[in-house]
């Protein structure tokens, strides 16, 4: 009997961007558990787990030493560095 694949759910974008605003207003209040529980919007926790991976992936997060969610995306910033030359890599 072949082995049953397991579906992956992927979470909808407004509730990608739900977190991540969430994060942003909230940088470093929370850690991963107490997010999820003061979220504005209730989730499967594997919902959230897939989400949070995702931004730690896309660099949008990281977690202090104390394991609290912090938002360290900056657009603006990586951009004033991507136009300077002397930053170049060669």
């Amino acid at each position: 009997m072949p082995a049953r694949s397991r579906s992956t759910h992927s979470p909808q974008l407004d509730t990608i961007q739900m977190v991540e605003e969430f994060i942003r207003e909230h940088s470093g209040e929370y850690k991963r558990r107490a997010l999820w529980e003061s979220l504005p919007k209730r989730m499967m926790y594997q919902t959230f787990k897939t989400i949070i991976e995702y931004l730690d992936e896309s660099g949008k997060i990281a977690s202090d030493s104390q394991g609290k969610i912090c938002w360290i995306h900056n657009p603006d910033l990586v951009r004033k560095y991507a136009l300077r030359e002397d930053l170049r890599i060669r």
